[in-house]
């Protein structure tokens, strides 16, 4: 039976950590954990996903929910309540659904003062995991048999009718999915026509239907080359040397958004040293099952710019396919060939230079997943034997999570984040004699996770930003500064430090609360907006070169009006409780940043990211939620500020019969509000918009659109005080939906505790 384990370093000589791993999340087998009990009911919880697997998409993260809950022994004591038809809501009734989610979800907080829970949601980061170790023969000492079992589960749970695999657990079937997937099944032993509800042969039918493997896209085109599977010149380009181009060109390194430029950094290397893998009998086979003409008469050059269009978001202009096409013919032959090859050997080195600085300064965890196993599998190529290698397969396990619809690879863990959006929405219970050890480790857990240092060395010629002070996304050994988590971390810390220390802890030291501000002061930009891990500063069009159809917006840095909102309001509570500090300084950043959030939003009163829609929730109404919740940090109301206005009456607009909101995933990819499948209400969405609309002093005005929404979040509480699992509503890049398991609790109990303090009820 499958247990979590919490800030656990193991014993593995290769692994180190800078806080003794503090947020630390990590799965084992043990055969002889549980009781039969147990697992049958765990056996339940699978099969009861499986037969649901087409209604609700996301699984319930419910393996580790069930193990804390009986670890804690908890049972819930407070009564259920229920709103009746014409039935007024009650101070009462809303105390005791409160306490009722906040004892439930107290008792999920781990033994370290950090919530666990999945972050997942992509169907494309397990399948190069196997491939890398595939390749690099240590699949089956890294992944024993039940992992292997689990990675299986989770394809087959998530395949769609249609046979194929899409890009996440909701989206529709594509063409890198669904190879990936497929590859994936074959290595862990499946055979072409084998799998559960035959799940090769129909994922196979939908990749011969649709195109074959000529036609994935520029990601997948790599991973084949690496496998075997396809030409390195039926790719793009990807030089090495462009890791060694002066600062002062537009396009360089430094000037890219870090999670592509991590991406492209190894995976230039693997393209400059044109690495292969074995060619093992399963390859020849692949090659075989994969296209429509046999693997020796393809002409890789004139597939080169294929792709398929259930995968084509981003078309790429002529111009563009023409610079690859350039640099293909014209550099790439003189780069092979002495001298110039002295070029290709130095460009190698530094990029690897680069690799190892992002490793070391990430503890192996890197940014995230893809970067992980790109850069990992570089590391084995350099050198199969290295400590730059074990190191690597030493963090792997940061990356696995299980649920009952099988083991997944993360897209990174959200543990700093989970953790300062449920402090605050404990704090906003007002129970603090009821929740004080929980706030008490999670307040522990914050500051234990701020970064305390900067990138080692000269960090800024390693295209790396200042850190000390910051929180990043998941944990401190990551040590990748992000905004909005630097922000909410820093609140969180600010709301704690006004409350009894002998109830939630030792108040945290001024000084790295001043660290912390110098971060999000750092990344504002002339606009008035916030970026996300370092400050946006290259040329907008630059985009229009972004190698990759199936994102778009991804090259560089920038900004967003959530990451611009959730500093606001961090810095408004800062300027409260500490007046002297960079005092002009940060009122001169407060007035800038309402100024972007004003300035950006849209005709119909919403907000989306300004070149980004739907980063990083689901869509308009979580723009617009984060809106309203900045701009009254800084003291904008309906009756002062026309945006708040207009984005009141959006919100409102929308409210569906039941008296919650619901918003498609495909509003991000489609750029326009789309509403769920049949008008259908989500609890996570309902709480945004709760919140949002009180934040717009809705209560003033007409409470009846509040109570309305209220009344669905009391009667949606289940039993236990969880609350259902229902659609995605993470995302990002426009196109990938991301799974916060924990949304679902953190939410609807937040938007609650607002609802009591702020709204009349008798």
């Amino acid at each position: 039976m499958w247990r979590l384990n919490i800030a656990d370093g193991g014993n593995d000589p290769y692994i180190f950590s800078t806080n003794n791993f503090v947020g630390r999340q990590t799965w084992e087998f043990d055969p002889d954990y549980g009781t039969p009990e147990e697992r049958a009911e765990v056996e339940a919880a699978r099969e009861n996903f499986w037969k649901n697997r087409f209604q609700v998409r996301p699984s319930s993260d419910l393996l580790w929910r069930m193990q804390f809950l009986k670890e804690k022994r908890f049972k819930q004591t407070i009564r259920q309540v229920k709103v009746e038809n014409e039935e007024e809501i009650t101070d009462g009734i809303a105390t005791t659904t409160i306490r009722r989610a906040a004892h439930f979800f107290s008792a999920l907080q781990a033994s370290d003062g950090h919530w666990a829970g999945e972050n997942s949601g992509p169907l494309f980061p397990l399948p190069p995991l196997v491939i890398c170790l595939y390749i690099t023969g240590h699949l089956e000492t890294v992944f024993p048999r039940e992992y292997r079992k689990e990675m299986l589960r989770f394809m087959y749970c998530h395949q769609n009718e249609d046979g194929g695999w899409g890009l996440h657990v909701e989206g529709h079937s594509n063409m890198y999915c669904t190879i990936l997937n497929y590859i994936c099944m074959r290595i862990l032993g499946e055979g072409p026509d084998d799998g559960q509800d035959n799940a090769c042969s129909r994922g196979r039918k939908w990749i011969l239907d649709h195109g074959g493997a000529v036609s994935i896209p520029t990601w997948g085109k790599a991973w084949l080359s690496i496998l075997g599977l396809f030409d390195w010149a039926g790719c793009k380009s990807m030089p090495p040397e462009f890791w060694i181009l002066p600062s002062f060109l537009p396009l360089q390194p430094a000037k890219m958004w870090c999670y592509s430029r991590l991406v492209y950094m190894s995976m230039s290397y693997l393209y400059g040293k044109r690495f292969v893998g074995p060619i093992t009998p399963l390859v020849l086979e692949l090659r075989e099952e994969l296209f429509l003409q046999p693997y020796n008469e393809i002409n890789w050059k004139k597939v080169r710019h294929l792709c398929a269009k259930e995968d084509l978001y981003f078309p790429h202009l002529l111009i563009q396919d023409l610079v690859w096409d350039s640099i293909h013919i014209f550099i790439e032959p003189f780069l092979t060939r002495w001298p110039f090859n002295k070029l290709r050997e130095k460009a190698l080195e530094t990029t690897m230079k680069h690799i190892h600085y992002e490793d070391e300064n990430s503890r192996y965890i890197n940014i995230a997943c893809v970067e992980k196993v790109l850069s990992m599998l570089a590391c084995w190529v350099e050198d199969p034997y290295g400590d730059y290698f074990k190191k690597h397969l030493a963090r792997l396990p940061d990356y696995i999570w299980i649920g009952e619809d099988g083991m997944k690879m993360q897209s990174s863990g959200s543990q700093v984040w989970d953790t300062s959006l449920a402090l605050q929405a404990l704090i906003a219970c007002d129970l603090i004699n009821e929740l004080g050890p929980t706030l008490m480790k999670g307040y522990d857990f914050i500051k234990k996770s701020q970064v305390r240092d900067n990138p080692c060395g000269d960090f800024r010629s390693m295209y790396r930003h200042v850190s000390r002070g910051s929180w990043t996304f998941s944990e401190q050994d990551l040590g990748w500064q992000v905004s909005d988590c630097t922000a909410e971390g820093l609140k969180c810390c600010l709301l704690l430090t006004v409350m009894p220390p002998e109830i939630v802890g030792e108040k945290i030291e001024p000084e790295r609360l001043y660290d912390s501000v110098n971060v999000v002061l750092s990344l504002q930009s002339k606009n008035g907006g916030l970026s996300t891990c370092e400050p946006a500063r290259a040329f907008k069009w630059l985009e229009w070169l972004n190698p990759s159809e199936m994102f778009e917006d991804v090259l560089i840095e920038h900004e967003h009006v959530e990451c611009t909102a959730s500093a606001i309001h961090a810095l408004v509570l800062f300027k409260k409780l500490y007046p002297g500090h960079k005092k002009q300084e940060i009122e001169t950043f407060i007035k800038n940043a309402v100024r972007y959030i004003e300035e950006i939003q849209m005709h119909d009163g919403s907000w989306k990211h300004l070149h980004r829609y739907g980063n990083w929730g689901i869509c308009f109404i979580y723009g617009t939620w984060f809106a309203l919740r900045g701009l009254a940090a800084a003291g904008k109301t309906y009756h002062n500020c026309l945006a708040v206005r207009k984005a009141a009456d959006f919100l409102l607009k929308l409210q569906l019969d039941d008296g919650g909101w619901g918003e498609s995933h495909l509003s991000c990819s489609d750029k326009k509000y789309i509403p769920l499948e049949g008008n259908r209400s989500n609890l996570v969405q309902t709480a945004w918009t709760l919140m949002g609309l009180i934040h717009s002093g809705q209560a003033e005005r007409d409470p009846t659109p509040l109570h309305r929404a209220a009344k669905l979040l009391i009667n949606s509480q289940m039993e236990d005080g969880d609350f259902p699992q229902h659609e995605i509503t993470g995302a990002s890049m426009k196109t990938l939906m991301i799974h916060y398991s924990n949304y679902r609790n953190i939410f609807p109990l937040w938007a609650l505790s607002e609802y009591r303090q702020r709204v009349p009820l008798t």
